[in-house]
This record gives C-alpha cells, structure tokens and sequence, in this order.
C-alpha cells in the first residue's frame, strides 16, 4: 500500500495554531473590539481588587469609553485622581489601547 505523499503535504499546509486562526475569524467578523471590551468589563474586578469591586455598581463601555459607576463619593474622587494610571492597567490587561478615557460616575 502507498501513502498518497501530496495529500499529507498539503493537509500539513494548511495547519494553523487555534490562536492564529481564532484571529483571523474575529477579524473576518470585525469582532475583535467588542471581545476586547467584554474583556476591560469582566477583568475589572481582578484589575482594581476585591476593595473597588465591592464599590463598584455598574461597570461598561461605550465609544472607546469606559464608565465605572461608584457606590462611594470619596473611592470616586480617589480615582478621579488616578484616572491616567487606571486607563494604563485597563489598556495593559488587554495588550493595546481600547479604552481612551475613564469616566467615573
């Protein structure tokens, strides 16, 4: 019996990782910057600890936009003042810049 070489090759070419053609779906589907931003809303917790989340209200994001709604003045004017630092650990947690501003409400 013979093993049909070409076949094998070209199965073999068109292997690509999970992650790579994952990608290419998302981006096929220009999806990738809501994915993202389900991210940033689900990561805040993790991001800001257990402290702020159990202040924290609603959590969403709109037009590049993230809104954090805060059930305590003096947490919110605490980052209020923090503002540039806490839109550089949401960006990181994601790899790239999805949030531009945040807007504590």
């Amino acid at each position: 019996m013979k093993k049909h070489k070409s076949s094998e090759n070209y199965r073999q070419a068109d292997i690509i990782p999970l992650k790579d053609g994952i990608s290419a779906l998302l981006k096929a589907y220009r999806i990738q910057g809501k994915l993202n931003e389900v991210v940033v809303v689900s990561s805040w917790e993790r991001v800001m600890g257990k402290a702020v989340a159990l202040k924290t209200q609603e959590v969403f994001v709109s037009k590049g936009k993230l809104f954090v709604r805060l059930t305590s003045a003096p947490l919110k004017h605490e980052l209020v003042m923090a503002k540039t630092r806490v839109l550089e650990i949401i960006n990181a947690e994601v790899g790239e810049e999805i949030i531009k501003e945040v807007v504590f409400l």
